[in-house]
């Protein structure tokens, strides 16, 4: 008869070899004991990459960012007890943003349950809603060999259902948790368990659609998630793209707009230019202002998804097309009916002059719209560009140049801005492309435990951090006209005074800093791993937020 610790040792074998012929390349652990079985499990096969992150937080991040850079659910392990909750906000991202991870936390067996036992929560559907599946198999028994290779396969399946996020393995382990795995229960031939996404050649039912937008003036909004597809869609109808900075197709093509903000903040040019029919695709850009242009325009808003989640925060979709995106396009593109060219030709030339007046502006003014057009302009074909919320996506999704090439990430998924680093650090080591970080100083500081041993990992990692010593997006926000200063910066300003610097040097990181146009270009020409601080003054970024934007109205007439 097997002891308790051989059979530990046997199951967590068998579920990390099934994974393996699933697919599965990447693991990322968090140290703990109750885990070892697993953890050694992992450790054990050369197939895997397995990457040691000291904090669950930064851990849960970073496999994300692994699953994001492969397409493939990383595997996410901890111990028991709080270490498991640390995981809780990375898993809330990856659902939201449909990202695949299969997450084990190690457990105490249930008689140590409820009598006080040390590192010992309920952990049963411990991230609710957020997975896509939670099982707790019970402490590992030879009676059960035969269930132990179906639910890996599950576990990998329920990840890339139709709407792929995040499945949740609750593993109970009794002590001794060291032992020697015997024979695997053997593997069928092939895999145990397919994704399969049936594709039909026909779309159906696009009849109320084509007669939405044949032959009338719309636009296209593409977010996360779009595809290239997209192109062809407004080519055959003449409409523009407003092409959100993660989208993936931020291209130099006559029908993509990516300054779009800005044009649409000219109270002529968009009075003048309201569409019939919009046609969303994928995540909504940052822009309050294009929703605002969409929601006031009256027009019919049609959503194009891969599933069945409601995309709508403003409530304005009225037609909703589920299915296979690429099949989906192309029926649609088989039988449009374009509009007047000059319809496409307004927007064109509205993006041309944009783009003009931006490009006069930053080269003109030391200011974060400039720091964040200049590291859009520094990136190469191949390599990823992460940004974090806040202010650093929208001043690249409304500043930035066209990126084509360059994958573009961000966790808008909820928006947070805790993990970004620790999710670039998981792209860059799954990728082994060089990886750009985009960042405030407040989602830096919340995240620089993921810098612990950051240079032993081998990957090149350049973070930009824009440092205006506090939360600048809320002095955009209402709140700033309805209490005194001293209150805003309390609340919202939340002024650190932390020296980036030193955090550099305590990680032996290299460190650099740039305060004009020719220092930050110069600097940003090495892809090697470094952070490159930029000081700007939290107290001018609204109003030259403002003349930017005011510069780019007045050239557009």
């Amino acid at each position: 008869m097997a002891s308790i610790g051989d059979t530990s040792a046997t199951f967590c074998a068998t579920l990390v070899d099934e994974w393996i012929r699933q697919g599965v390349r990447h693991a990322v652990i968090a140290p703990g004991s109750r885990s070892t079985p697993l953890a050694i499990a992992l450790a054990h096969r050369p197939e895997l990459a397995v990457h040691l992150f000291h904090d669950e937080r930064s851990a849960g991040f970073a496999a994300l960012g692994c699953s994001l850079a492969t397409g493939v659910p990383a595997i996410l392990l901890c111990t028991s007890g709080t270490a498991a909750t640390h995981f809780h906000a990375a898993v809330t991202e990856a659902s939201a943003s449909n990202v695949a991870m299969i997450v084990c936390t190690a457990d105490r067996p249930s008689e140590l349950h409820d009598v006080a036992a040390p590192q010992t929560i309920d952990q049963t559907r411990l991230y609710g809603n957020a997975v896509r599946w939670f099982h707790d198999p019970g402490v590992p028994s030879m009676d059960a060999t035969h269930t132990w290779r179906p639910l890996a396969a599950r576990a990998f399946a329920a990840s890339l259902q139709q709407r792929s996020g995040p499945v949740h393995l609750n593993l109970p382990f009794r002590e001794p948790l060291v032992g020697t795995p015997s024979e695997l229960p053997a593997a069928r031939d092939g895999v145990w368990s397919r994704v399969v996404r049936p594709v039909s050649t026909q779309v159906e039912g696009l009849g109320d659609v084509l007669q939405l937008i044949n032959g009338r003036r719309g636009v296209v909004i593409a977010g996360n998630g779009a595809t290239r597809d997209v192109l062809s869609l407004a080519e055959a109808l003449q409409w523009p793209i407003f092409a959100d900075s993660t989208s993936g197709i931020r291209e130099c093509h006559s029908h993509v707009l990516t300054s779009f903000d800005p044009i649409l903040r000219s109270e002529s040019f968009r009075n003048s230019h309201m569409p019939d029919v919009v046609i969303r695709i994928g995540a909504t850009p940052a822009s309050k202002v294009l929703a605002q242009w969409v929601a006031s325009s009256g027009c019919e808003v049609i959503q194009i998804s891969q599933h069945e989640a409601v995309i709508d925060p403003d409530h304005v979709v009225g037609i909703t097309v589920i299915g296979e995106m690429t099949q989906i396009i192309q029926s649609l593109v088989r039988h449009a009916k374009s509009c007047d060219g000059q319809w496409v030709a307004d927007w064109s030339r509205a993006e041309s002059v944009a783009q003009e007046a931006i490009d006069a502006f930053t080269n003109a003014e030391w200011c974060e719209p400039t720091v964040a057009r200049e590291t859009t302009k520094s990136m190469q074909v191949g390599t990823h560009l992460v940004v974090s919320s806040s202010m650093p996506i929208r001043d690249i999704e409304w500043f930035g140049t066209v990126t084509p090439g360059v994958t573009v990430h961000s966790n808008r998924g909820t928006n947070g801005i805790d993990g970004v680093i620790s999710t670039s650090i998981g792209i860059a080591l799954a990728s082994q492309a060089s990886v750009t970080v985009y960042i405030g100083d407040v989602a830096f500081l919340h995240d620089s435990t993921a810098l612990i041993g950051l240079l032993r990992r081998g990957i090149r990692l350049r973070i930009v951090v824009v440092n205006n010593d506090g939360g600048s997006i809320f002095s955009f926000l209402p709140q700033v006209e309805h209490v005194t200063e001293s209150t805003f910066e309390l609340l919202y300003g939340t002024p650190h005074g932390v020296n980036i610097s030193d955090i550099a040097a305590a990680h032996g990181i290299t460190y650099v800093t740039a305060s004009n146009h020719n220092e930050l270009r110069h600097v940003l020409e090495s892809s090697e791993t470094q952070i490159i601080e930029i000081k700007t003054n939290r107290s001018t970024n609204v109003d030259t937020h403002s003349a930017l934007n005011d510069a780019v109205v007045s050239a557009i007439g």
